[in-house]
């Protein structure tokens, strides 16, 4: 039955002033001692128990990571529970690949969407599950204690892991739970959590990607948003509310935690808190990280991914079936690409190595102040910049190749490395079991998922890439083989490969499997690419290596001196760690901005936006023809806001990365007001530092969900389920009564 709450609402009077972005992904586990009286003046209606408790229910009981697999070491995106019978709303972006999955040409469930209305409908996901933290505590001093002055890093670091691996198993229960042991502050903290993981998860309902996905690459990362970016799952469990594989003897989940659903809506200055599993930032990067970033690692990886996806697309939009096969892996290049373009740009842009910069200057003023300091810290600085210009040196001749070894008949041939290097000896048994081994190859398994004149593209592509960014002397054999064999035509190679190489096709890997011939391999185009592309790797790999573990014990050693200048210098300041895909808590409130000189972005946008952006089948624009009657009619329901108006997507000023994709944000009494699902343009650099005036999260508003559920989807069973409030509206009776009180 529909549980629709008429709460009466109180007018509260503060002279706190307006609130304010506040910086951090912050550890629930503190809130109490760090946040809870910032947050009360911000609005927060909740008591810290009501938060965060390891004994009764609270908050963080209704907040699930997603991963893959029965022991997951991080997450990839975020979810909530919302109903008393373990459903479970995230990102559409979140359960791409559980849709794209379950998707045929028959039942393309991402063109079409899906909507189970009873539990028989709905559709179990292979490989997602879904973890409860039970519990997080404090380990530094038990794993720091096996660490000493004599130990390298490398002997340190062995030395942590295999005390985090003991803590781990024990805390396990024999299995009950999966603990995760993650390091903090460049190593210099370490925490225990303690998760609860379920692995029977079926798909309930998603829209079409055409509001799922609306705006598609061209949106992503920008303001305004028009985006229904949710899908919704289930959690099932055994009877006593275990975790168990998939079976159709399981029961939908009955949480310790649910989040109602408010109506209320979303005003400027409100208070706002999200919660979820962040997966990385690097706040306190160095000056020296960020030019490598900007200068070298994230061009490279930019224009490989870019390429890729440009070849996905040209083959997706012709075929529905290839769009199928390839959305998910498309997605996510795009999504980093895209990513890493924004980065490039805004932080130069935001002057954040300059910013860096600054506090380093300061940093080294205080080491040189005193002798012990200058004993432990006082080369930190200078062996980053020194390991960082080396790495900037090798870069490209590790990635390039990287990426090529892993496309078509070059990835496959790495498969027979093996039995080719077997075979060029004379041990006899050593050949003998090579050639046993190359039974177990299921040469079928390489191409299936795959669209032949996509990936023969791909390889061309990335062949002709890699020829044109390096020359002879990086990779001699390479190119003298190319000079020699195809007259300087790396086109004519890629055509060899795929017309004669061994592992070009299923058919001919398999009459190889049954007659090897090690002559062959050796002298097969793609075998002869793929050793050229290791040996230029090789080259440069060791000492990249070393110069990342020197920047790793060095970052440790800069952020350990940061917070004892940190505690000298503004002891009132409150040091967060970055993100590691541990839950975390955000708080801040509903804001618009001005990205730049006369131009000012509200804080929310309406469903006019997607008549004014709507492309008749376009890609990214298209929309269902029923979402536009229905906009055009103005049929929101009971999810208009005040206005009329059917808000879409809204602003807040949270502290946000990838991995809370599908994260609750919540007004000030823990209901669900919205799924956050991206970041906006102008701060791409808020993963090395928060940008205040710039940084916003964009959220898919709650109502405009329930919206797509109820009048789009007719998924009613769905809206029944779900526990729906809304105060009752204020009068100025009403507050005239409170103000007396």
């Amino acid at each position: 039955m529909k549980k629709t709450l008429l709460l009466v609402a109180l007018a509260v009077l503060s002279l706190v002033g307006k609130v304010r972005a506040d910086e951090g992904m912050w550890l629930p586990m503190f809130v109490e001692r760090l946040n809870y009286v910032d947050m009360q003046k911000m609005g927060l209606q909740l008591t810290p128990e009501e938060l965060y408790s390891i004994n009764n229910s609270s908050l963080k009981d209704a907040i699930v990571g997603l991963s893959t697999g029965p022991n997951p070491r991080g997450f990839f995106c975020t979810g909530e529970i919302v109903s008393q019978k373990g459903l479970l709303f995230t990102n559409h972006h979140c359960g791409y690949g559980d849709i794209q999955k379950l998707s045929t040409v028959e039942h393309d469930y991402l063109t079409d969407g899906f909507w189970a209305k009873d539990f028989s409908e709905e559709l179990p996901v292979d490989g997602t599950s879904v973890s409860f933290l039970v519990r997080m505590e404090d380990v530094t001093e038990q794993v720091l204690a096996v660490v000493n002055d004599t130990m390298d890093w490398a002997q340190r670091n062995r030395a942590i892991r295999e005390k985090a691996k003991e803590l781990e198993t024990a805390a396990s229960e024999d299995g009950k739970y999966n603990p995760i042991i993650s390091s903090f502050f460049e190593g210099n903290e370490y925490y225990m959590f303690v998760y609860q993981v379920y692995t029977d998860i079926r798909l309930v309902g998603t829209p079409p990607s055409s509001v799922g996905k609306f705006g598609g690459d061209t949106d992503n990362w920008m303001w305004p948003r028009h985006t229904g970016d949710f899908s919704i799952f289930r959690v099932y469990a055994d009877a006593d509310g275990n975790p168990a594989p998939y079976s159709p003897e399981n029961v939908p989940l009955t949480p310790k935690h649910h989040l109602p659903i408010s109506l209320d809506g979303i005003q400027k200055d409100d208070f706002t808190m999200i919660w979820g599993f962040p997966g990385s930032t690097e706040r306190y990067m160095t000056s020296y990280g960020i030019d490598y970033n900007v200068d070298t690692f994230y061009p490279i990886i930019h224009e490989i991914f870019k390429l890729q996806t440009d070849i996905m697309d040209e083959f997706m939009q012709k075929d529905a079936s290839v769009n199928i096969m390839y959305a998910d892996d498309k997605a996510g290049l795009a999504n980093t690409w895209k990513n890493f373009e924004g980065q490039m740009i805004m932080l130069r842009k935001n002057k954040v190595a300059e910013t860096k910069a600054e506090l380093e200057n300061n940093f080294a003023e205080w080491v040189k102040a005193n002798t012990n300091r200058v004993e432990e810290y006082g080369e930190v600085l200078n062996t980053l910049a020194e390991n960082y210009a080396l790495i900037s040196e090798l870069s490209a001749s590790i990635y390039y190749p990287n990426f090529l070894t892993q496309t078509g008949a070059i990835a496959i041939a790495a498969e027979f490395m093996g039995y080719a290097e077997a075979a060029q000896g004379k041990d006899k048994e050593a050949i003998a079991a090579a050639e046993e081994e190359l039974k177990a190859i299921d040469a079928d398994a390489f191409f299936a998922e795959t669209y032949k004149p996509l990936e023969d593209k791909m390889l061309v592509e990335m062949l002709k890439l890699y020829y044109n960014i390096f020359n002879a002397e990086a990779n001699p054999d390479f190119y003298n083989f190319v000079d020699k064999k195809y007259k300087g035509d790396v086109v004519a190679l890629a055509n060899d490969i795929l017309d004669n190489s061994i592992f070009a096709n299923a058919e001919s890997i398999k009459a190889f499997i049954e007659k090897p011939n090690a002559k062959k391999v050796e002298k097969d185009p793609a075998y002869i690419v793929l050793n050229s592309m290791i040996s230029h790797m090789m080259n440069g790999l060791a000492p990249y290596r070393m110069a990342m573990q020197v920047i790793d014990e060095n970052n440790h050693l800069f952020v350990k001196g940061l917070r004892e200048f940190y505690a000298e210098t503004q002891p009132e300041k409150s040091l967060y760690p970055d993100a590691n895909s541990s839950l975390r808590m955000s708080y801040g409130s509903v804001q618009d901005y001005q990205p730049a000189d006369a131009i000012h972005y509200d804080y929310i946008c309406t469903a006019n936006g997607i008549l004014e952006k709507y492309v008749k089948g376009d890609y990214e624009f298209d929309a269902p023809q029923r979402l536009l009657d229905l906009i055009e009619a103005r049929d929101f329901g009971q999810y208009a806001d005040e206005n009329g108006e059917l808000v879409v997507c809204f602003l807040s000023t949270n502290d946000i990365t990838g991995g809370n994709s599908g994260s609750p944000i919540m007004n000030a009494k823990g209901e669900l007001i919205g799924l956050a699902f991206d970041g906006n343009w102008e701060a791409m650099s808020g993963d090395v530092n928060f940008e205040p005036r710039l940084q916003r999260t964009i959220n898919v508003d709650a109502r405009y969900v329930l919206f797509v559920i109820d009048k789009l989807a007719g998924a009613t069973n769905l809206i029944e389920e779900l526990t729906i409030v809304k105060s009752e509206p204020q009068t100025e009776e009403t507050v005239e009564m409170t103000v007396e009180e």
